[in-house]
């Protein structure tokens, strides 16, 4: 039987940074997946709302990888107040050859924020003005965080607003971006305020109610929305959708069921059946993305299994190469 790799957090945080080489890993999983040749199931997805807590559980098959990854990822949102992170879980990587277990990838979720992120960059790549310099995020946490560092690897960055329901987590961000990553970063204690100007906007939010409203936004600007990732989420305002010039998901089918698109559809502004070219189509040419300076752009990403594999069989090659992790045989 093969060994099996197992890589604690801070293995993968010391050979998984979040660079142009996870973005453009990311990238290529959104590429194979417009391809109509990957295997990827709907997302198993649990509440358990008496904590204030979820559980996703993601894959995929992506053809020309070795491995597909199983991932697990518990968020729970009242952790913080223990000092505890919101998010954890693993990754299981299986030979896509033999089904054998190749590898235990004790992230804790920092793959998955690492996957997250880049693909942000890959829409604001896409589908942000080349010229864009000025973002606005609401939310305070490590996505918001994140979220404008990986934007920074693909344009350039020069200030940030920051807004946050807690306006001390919000001006602490704004700190944090100004110290380590050299942004005129400020909070802002009014979204409507943070958004006026904005470039980019970049919702971070487990929100269940709009905190993006439709008629904040303006001409060229883009959004990328990340935290609708399950049942009952919305950071946008319905209307957003309607108003944009193009809206673009990371996997329609699964948008139209926990993404902003639900919400659009639930309130009778977007017919169940209406369909949008999907982030993979607008990276391979097939669809367009922005064709002009003034559209406004959105793109609802809700977090795929083929990001989860593609983040998974990259850390794995970078751990093999690096020497690092411990092996068992099994």
């Amino acid at each position: 039987m093969p060994a099996i790799a197992v890589l604690t957090e801070p293995d993968l945080r010391r050979i998984v940074p979040l660079d142009l080489a996870a973005v453009d890993v990311v990238e290529g999983a959104f590429r194979a997946l417009a391809g109509g040749k990957v295997v990827m199931p709907p997302v198993l997805s649990m509440a358990i709302a008496e904590f204030n807590g979820e559980v996703d559980v993601k894959t995929a098959y992506v053809p020309g990888l070795d491995a597909f990854a199983l991932k697990v990822s518990p968020g729970f949102f009242d952790n913080p107040k223990q000092g505890l992170p919101s998010t954890s879980g693993l990754m299981i990587l299986f030979s896509v050859r033999t089904g054998l277990l190749q590898a235990l990838l004790l992230d804790n979720g920092y793959l998955t924020d690492i996957r997250t992120a880049a693909a942000g960059a890959v829409a604001a790549r896409h589908l942000a003005r080349a010229d864009a310099t000025r973002v606005a995020v609401l939310g305070a946490g490590t996505q918001a965080r994140m979220q404008v560092e990986a934007l920074c690897r693909v344009r350039p960055i020069a200030s940030v607003r920051v807004w946050a329901r807690s306006s001390d987590a919000a001006r602490r961000l704004a700190a944090g971006l100004s110290a380590d990553l050299g942004l005129g970063a400020v909070a802002r204690v009014d979204a409507r305020d943070a958004v006026a100007g904005a470039d980019i906007v970049v919702t971070t939010t487990p929100a269940t109610v709009p905190i993006l409203m439709a008629d904040w936004l303006e001409p060229g600007q883009h959004v990328t929305a990340m935290g609708s990732d399950q049942h009952g989420k919305g950071e946008l305002d319905p209307a957003c959708l309607t108003r944009a010039d193009l809206y673009v998901p990371d996997r329609l089918e699964q948008t139209r069921i926990m993404g902003e698109l639900q919400g659009a559809i639930a309130a009778g502004l977007v017919a169940p059946d209406a369909s949008f070219p999907e982030l993979g189509a607008v990276i391979t040419g097939t669809a367009p993305g922005r064709t002009s300076p003034h559209q406004i752009t959105v793109a609802d990403l809700t977090g795929t299994g083929v990001q989860d594999t593609a983040i998974a069989t990259h850390a794995l090659a970078r751990a093999r190469n690096a020497g690092l992790g411990t092996t068992f045989e099994s």
